[in-house]
């Protein structure tokens, strides 16, 4: 039985729901501000598992007990690092950048177990490959109109329209979707962590 507060330092519906099918049910949702720009030559795993970190780490310092998960997600196209969509014009640029061609999803995950001066600190980085068919000028067109991509790493969410463009995944599909299941449970066993049956 888990006895202390399980927090989520994250807005995203998709680990919210992705959490939930394992059932672990957040007590609270504590968004962290931090600042997420990449250091020079950061590579993009790193970045991943460094903003992973440090958001847990934030929330840390502000709570006096309990298990917080974290995580951080970034699209790769050949050497581009793809950007977290917040416009229109930032998913046509993702798209294009993805169209015909492979690409590489990373997910860090941090989880801080914290009770009063004890802390117990769980890390991974894991890595998807992901294969897009060759979208027409019309399908980036229609795909923008959705808004689907807007606030998603890399301008698309695997389970939603852009599930259609999708030919070929190697690894976590979860991974893809912004938090890696197989992963993330190992670690919050590891803690003492486990599924509960109360929500």
């Amino acid at each position: 039985m888990n006895n202390l507060p399980i927090i989520l330092a994250s807005s995203s519906p998709a680990r919210l729901e992705l959490l939930q099918r394992i059932k672990v049910f957040p007590d609270q949702i504590l968004p962290p501000d931090i600042d997420e720009s990449e250091r020079k030559g950061e590579l993009p795993g790193k970045l991943a598992l460094r903003l992973a970190f440090e958001k847990a780490t934030k929330i840390a310092q502000d709570v006096s007990e309990g298990v917080i998960i974290a995580a951080d997600t970034i699209g790769v196209a050949g050497r581009k690092m793809l950007p977290k969509a917040l416009t229109r014009e930032d998913v046509k640029y993702c798209l294009e950048q993805v169209s015909g061609r492979r690409h590489r999803v990373y997910t860090g995950v941090c989880i801080i177990k914290k009770t009063g001066s004890v802390i117990s600190v769980r890390k991974r980085l894991v890595c998807s490959t992901v294969k897009f068919k060759r979208l027409t000028v019309k399908e980036i067109e229609f795909f923008c109109s959705l808004d689907e991509g807007l606030n998603k790493a890399g301008g698309y969410t695997i389970t939603g329209y852009a599930e259609c463009f999708i030919s070929y995944i190697a690894g976590s599909y979860s991974n893809v979707k912004g938090l890696p299941l197989f992963e993330t449970v190992n670690m919050l066993n590891s803690l003492g962590v486990y599924p509960s049956t109360d929500n």
